[in-house]
């Protein structure tokens, strides 16, 4: 194969990953919902997106959202047990949220272990801190809501297509 032949095959391969490693806007729907039924207001076009998710991504791949999509599994984690703590009859909303996610971005092998590692210290981290509601946790929420939308909004924007 030609120099020209290999360097158009490899540019195929690479649009191809790009392709399965876009984030999943239905997934970040569905987390921006969460937020906003919390009361978080975000923009409708957020919410509204319903492309077909893309094919999944290869198991060990790593998307250049990933470090904000592990920050938002660890604010899920954290609202997880804050939002019980605090009385909140959500079940289990925000786990339920974090496996959608998962679920929509298949993410596989070392790259589902580290966001699952990640909501697991948030809840962790707040489970050794606080056994009752306090004014601190109530505000901790309230910044919690605003980055996790924060994050969703902004992958969102950044990288669907």
């Amino acid at each position: 194969m030609s120099a020209a032949g290999r360097i158009s095959a490899d540019k195929v391969e690479q649009s191809a990953l790009k392709k399965r490693l876009a984030p999943n806007p239905v997934a970040l729907g569905l987390i921006a919902l969460g937020l906003m039924l919390c009361g978080l207001a975000l923009p409708a076009a957020v919410s509204a997106q319903t492309p077909a998710p893309p094919p999944p991504a290869p198991e060990n791949a790593t998307a250049p959202y990933d470090g904000d999509l592990q920050r938002l599994a660890e604010i899920l984690g954290s609202l997880q047990y804050l939002r019980t703590v605090c009385g909140a009859k959500e079940g289990q909303k925000w786990r339920a949220e974090m496996q959608a996610l998962i679920d929509a971005e298949a993410p596989g092998g070392e790259r589902k272990r580290r966001i699952v590692a990640r909501f697991n210290s948030g809840y962790r981290g707040f489970e050794q801190t606080y056994r009752t509601c306090t004014p601190a946790a109530d505000l901790a929420i309230r910044r919690y809501l605003d980055e996790g939308a924060k994050i969703a909004r902004e992958i969102t924007a950044r990288y669907a297509n």
